[in-house]
């Protein structure tokens, strides 16, 4: 086991405190539906970009050296804290201990302690390997244990595989852990010793034990201009919710390049404005509900910035229009299998209402697309981030290996 690690954690103070969830959770036919609470730290904002920088190098480092272990570094350790977070409410163990988790289609593994140092449910049985997840400025180290997981009262998933957190870092605010629902394969390499492990995830264990009809879960998110805690996302296991968006689903193979291929990757293609300037080729990436922006490759980046006439932010690093510029801003165009999507002027920028929030001034428009920091071409080359998500719906089918994507009613929609 981890020895204890003494850090001196100072949690980063948000503006307002996260309430209750207040919408039901419903269960349809063996489909579960937990609601989601959108939460701005806005103390994290300013730093979006490096976070979200960090956290796609991370990602893409994980499964290129799956041998490379996280640590901690010696002396002081930096706090950041993510811009916009995505929570549910769940249970653990028995009797129930109440945490409020993340929702992480980037990672696998489950945890929780990250507000605090607790101890671990008295139902809980310690398996003896420890747990270490990196995700770029922030690092989970800790034990693995095995104990139930109640997503909403009447279904409890048994004998899950989480991690008790010793020391972890670079989460802020109302975070307590991880719910980790991307492909199971990037649990590998996060136990010691036995670092050959695959560790099941909610969703592989929800339908091995029956509990939801289809191994797949759903992501509906929406946008909002708002910095309190809103309940405006939904996140379905064991199958889509066909109330959650409109049109048809569309589903296509996960991507087979690789590092992409070991996440919910797909392949698209990015046009800009009327005219269909290129951006991006038909090239491999990810979507990820724990990056905020929508990351593109370097060389996207650059067509993207000359194509809107922007340019970076001296204090935030995001690009910038001014309000005439951003008046000639035109949609994105994202090629997804044999389907369109539009991601308009409005999905590209921060709520205008916000601004000052991000340390902004009110007299620019900033867009929410910026440089992933590699070139195309070596399979990472996109993160369709929390942007990107909350405009469509999409779905990760872990039973057929594929990812489906629909438009909802806040494809269109006008946030302030």
């Amino acid at each position: 086991m981890f020895a204890k690690l003494s850090f001196t954690l100072c949690l980063l103070a948000s503006l307002s405190s996260l309430g209750v969830l207040a919408e039901p959770i419903v269960i349809r036919d063996r489909r579960v539906s937990l609601p989601t609470v959108k939460r701005v730290n806005t103390t994290g904002i300013a730093n979006v970009l490096k976070i979200d920088q960090s956290r796609a190098k991370s990602l893409r480092n994980r499964v290129q050296n799956p041998g490379l272990r996280a640590r901690a570094s010696s002396g002081s350790v930096p706090i950041t804290s993510y811009a916009t977070q995505y929570l549910v409410n769940v249970t653990i163990g028995d009797p129930p201990m109440p945490f409020r988790l993340q929702v992480d289609t980037g990672s696998a593994n489950t945890w929780f302690g990250a507000a605090k140092i607790i101890r671990a449910p008295t139902s809980a049985k310690d398996t003896g390997q420890s747990l270490d997840v990196e995700y770029g400025d922030a690092v989970m180290l800790g034990e693995e244990w095995v104990d139930q997981i109640t997503l909403t009262p009447g279904l409890t998933i048994h004998n899950q595989s989480m991690g008790l957190a010793l020391a972890a870092v670079g989460f802020a605010g109302e975070i307590d852990g991880i719910l980790g629902i991307g492909p199971e394969v990037l649990t590998y390499s996060t136990l010691f010793p036995n670092q050959t492990s695959f560790i099941p995830t909610v969703t592989d264990n929800a339908f091995a034990q029956g509990l939801i009809n289809e191994h797949s879960v759903g992501i509906f998110f929406a946008p909002t201009a708002s910095i309190d805690g809103v309940t405006n996302g939904e996140v379905s296991f064991g199958g889509a919710d066909d109330t959650k968006f409109t049109g048809d689903l569309n589903y296509m193979p996960i991507t087979t390049t690789y590092p992409s291929s070991r996440y919910v990757g797909l392949n698209q293609t990015i046009t800009y404005g009327a005219s269909k300037l290129p951006i991006l080729s038909n090239n491999a990436g990810i979507t990820d509900t724990g990056t905020t922006l929508l990351l593109i490759a370097t060389d996207a980046f650059q067509a993207y910035q000359a194509a809107t006439g922007s340019e970076p932010d001296p204090d935030i690093a995001l690009l910038r229009l001014t309000p005439a510029q951003f008046a000639n801003l035109e949609s994105l165009f994202f090629t997804i299998g044999t389907e369109t999507y539009e991601l308009t002027p409005n999905a590209q920028i921060w709520p205008r209402a916000l601004n000052s929030a991000i340390g902004g001034s009110d007299d620019f428009v900033y867009l929410m697309i910026n440089d992933i920091g590699t070139p195309s071409g070596y399979g990472f080359d996109f993160i369709d981030g929390m942007t990107f998500l909350e405009r469509f719906y999409t779905v990760y089918d872990a039973a057929q290996n594929r990812f489906g994507i629909a438009n909802t009613e806040f494809t269109y929609a006008q946030v302030a």
